[in-house]
């Protein structure tokens, strides 16, 4: 499995995080792989073998070619059904608000095609990229789509720029009436910026940053017990720090690491 990451230009670069690439020989009996949820919103396109992609029930489809994932609450699980390559999107919170065209909180757990997204011009980017030939041709069409719909600069609302930095700052650790008062605006008005904007509340996204920190302090045996680990990410207690992180990953903390150990590394290894 080759998994690599890429920049995006300067003036990009406050909306997208990274590109991303993936690419992976078919496997005779290939593994459901888990999806932790990170606060951030993905744009993919396979122009490998499609994915299944399992709901919360355990029903099974296959996921669209070119599509938009929206912000995840709770672990996707995915299973490729033959050789793998993805070219991805990856937008930083709040990032994808300039290109939305439906409500973001529509978008919850779900893929939608391209096509739906941006009609005919998201047909027109999916077969270009679909039929680029290398990683850095995909990177200056995705870049050329990207910076052409992006027509207002002060799209992206200060105040929920602000907040993002905030928590990302503190890596969720900051209760959200504390948020409140610190960026002086009212809690519900910011609650529903935020669910606008990011298709989270701030609530679920320091409760996403805060996992994703202790998630890499896990997989980097950069601590020395779970109490520990519980102790440095802020969590109440440790039945606590469990419990969230059950929520998002679908394991207890010990299940995660001895189960998914090797195929995490291989995503967060690099970031």
């Amino acid at each position: 499995m080759d998994y690599k990451t890429f920049e995006p230009r300067q003036e990009l670069s406050p909306l997208v995080k990274c590109y991303w690439t993936l690419v992976s020989p078919k496997e005779e009996n290939p593994e459901k792989q888990t999806i932790v949820p990170d606060g951030c919103i993905e744009m993919i396109f396979h122009y490998g073998d499609l994915f299944y992609q399992y709901s919360g029930t355990g029903e099974r489809v296959i996921q669209p070619r070119c599509f938009v994932i929206g912000q995840l609450t709770r672990p996707l699980e995915i299973q490729p059904t033959g050789e793998t390559g993805v070219f991805s999107v990856r937008f930083h919170p709040g990032g994808f608000m300039p290109y939305a065209t439906i409500p973001i909180k529509e978008m919850e757990n779900n893929a939608v095609p391209l096509e739906t997204l941006f009609g005919p011009d998201g047909k027109e980017i999916s077969e270009k990229i679909l039929n680029a030939k290398t990683t850095k041709q995909r990177v200056d069409l995705v870049e050329v789509f990207l910076t052409k719909r992006l027509t207002d600069d002060e799209t992206k609302d200060r105040i929920i720029k602000s907040t993002v930095e905030t928590i990302l700052t503190a890596n969720g650790q900051l209760p959200i009436d504390q948020l409140s008062r610190q960026l002086n605006i009212n809690l519900r008005q910011l609650e529903r910026k935020f669910s606008l904007a990011i298709g989270l509340s701030p609530k679920q996204l320091s409760k996403t940053v805060r996992l994703q920190a202790s998630l890499k302090m896990l997989l980097n045996n950069q601590f020395t017990s779970l109490t520990a680990l519980a102790y440095e990410g802020n969590y109440y207690d440790q039945a606590h720090f469990i419990k969230d992180f059950k929520e998002l990953t679908g394991f207890t903390p010990k299940e995660f690491y001895k189960d998914n150990f090797a195929m995490s590394k291989r995503f967060y290894g690099s970031e």
